[in-house]
């Protein structure tokens, strides 16, 4: 009787365990697929009217010409396309450019800039958390930049990065065979070790990059070019420190931004905000991808196959 008791106790905590994990396991399906339905529902919903008379673009994460569904950031046509819609609107008397972003690949940066160049509205850049290299050289093409005093700015210059595999290959005795018309066709492959002409290559490739870099600076701050070079490090600046260099105007957030737009203007701001909506499948993949990324972050932006290039 005493062992008959025990099995039926073990039975039932083994039952009552099962289902609380099912009920935990329940839960979380629920409020995932919940999060799913709102997501695209919302995305669904016909497109709000847009009132007001300064247009907010938000520039947040990694800029590249491709979105990437893996990596949340941003696509350049997608903010061009909001500069030439908010340009084209009457309504619409200047743009503000909310940047909270690393940087981003040259081509994607630089479609970005000459947006902001060729909109026919005042365009104030506004720095929040940070907005270096690539990012940095967006907000230079605004007629006003704005930067948080503890925000990360400037970052001017250029960065490449490859993993080589070549050494692991090597201990596992796999051998990689090159086939290409052209000596320098498979320059920057990861599959074995670069050469010192290769090597050179991509360091003036950098130095290219790098001169376009301080070149817009320099036209866009309306500074020395030997002083930007000066200041091209590479490295970041706080926003204090940036406004004593010359690489921002004013120190403080939107609201700053939006009294300097309302005094400049004549007009009392009203801030609309324009952003892409999301179609279906990009709410559903983007929420799941977002979550995947906030486990476990990391920065990539490529210029090429093996060896990534960007502003960041």
């Amino acid at each position: 009787m005493k062992q008959k008791k025990q099995e039926w106790d073990g039975t039932r905590i083994l039952r009552t365990t099962w289902k609380v994990i099912s009920i935990c396991i329940s839960t979380l399906l629920l409020l995932f697929f919940g999060m799913i339905f709102v997501n695209v529902f919302s995305s669904l919903m016909p497109e709000s009217l847009e009132i007001g008379n300064v247009a907010v673009i938000p520039i947040e994460g990694m800029i590249s010409t491709e979105s990437d569904s893996w990596m949340p950031g941003i696509k350049s046509s997608d903010i061009v396309e909001q500069i030439e819609k908010a340009d084209k609107n009457n309504e619409i008397k200047a743009i503000l450019l909310e940047i909270n972003s690393p940087g981003g690949t040259p081509v994607a940066t630089d479609e970005i800039a000459q947006a902001i160049k060729d909109a026919n509205k005042t365009t104030v850049a506004v720095i929040r958390e940070t907005g270096a290299s690539g990012a940095y050289w967006i907000s230079t093409a605004a007629d006003k930049i704005f930067a948080n005093r503890m925000s990360i700015t400037g970052s001017i210059g250029v960065t490449a990065s490859r993993l080589e595999y070549w050494g692991i290959l090597k201990d596992y005795n796999v051998t990689y065979r090159k086939l290409t018309a052209g000596k320098l066709k498979d320059a920057g492959t990861v599959f074995r070790e670069m050469t010192v002409e290769e090597q050179q290559l991509f360091q003036e490739l950098l130095d290219d990059l790098d001169e376009e870099f301080i070149t817009a600076v320099a036209e866009n701050r309306h500074l020395p070019k030997e002083e930007v070079r000066e200041l091209a490090t590479g490295f970041v600046y706080l926003g204090s420190r940036a406004k004593e260099l010359g690489l921002i105007d004013e120190l403080g957030g939107k609201k700053e931004a939006l009294k300097y737009i309302e005094k400049e203007l004549n007009i009392t701001a009203e801030p609309v905000e324009y952003k892409m909506k999301k179609g279906f499948f990009e709410s559903l993949t983007g929420l799941t991808a977002q979550n995947f990324y906030q486990m476990g972050k990391g920065i990539g932006s490529s210029f090429s196959t093996d060896t990534k290039i960007s502003f960041t």
